[in-house]
């Protein structure tokens, strides 16, 4: 039995991705795939992703040079959430920060605040096409 007849993509042909850095286990970044984008990681060792905004497939780091090196795939009990565990290459988020997740709410306001320092300003890394 083939891996995509494993997986539940949803109605738009889309599974959710979460990449976890594999030498610390952060969570860094959640990104969608299609079977094509999964192929595309799989045979490059490399991640690639759909943009549901652009419609278009995108390679991390393309654009930053901070490219994800895949260490593993793993897919949950249910078949609909992937987990790929990477070596990123610096900033995963496009706001300059190691992860995306670098907010968290606080004291039960709805208050937010920023949990970690950036590693570089975006524009240093990322330029418009």
């Amino acid at each position: 039995m083939s891996v995509y007849e494993k997986l539940k993509f949803d109605a738009n042909g889309l599974i959710p991705a979460i990449i976890q850095e594999q030498k610390t286990g952060r969570v860094l970044m959640m990104a969608w795939m299609n079977k094509a984008s999964l192929a595309k990681t799989v045979e490059s060792g490399k991640t690639w992703f759909w943009s549901r905004s652009r419609q278009e497939f995108w390679m991390k780091g393309e654009t930053s040079g901070h490219t994800q090196t895949v260490k593993d795939i793993a897919f949950d009990c249910d078949g609909d959430t992937l987990l790929i565990q990477v070596e990123q290459i610096g900033a995963a988020c496009h706001e300059g920060y190691q992860s995306c997740f670098f907010r968290s709410m606080r004291g039960g306001t709805g208050e937010f605040e920023i949990t970690e320092g950036r590693c570089q300003e975006p524009e240093e890394s990322y330029r418009k096409k």
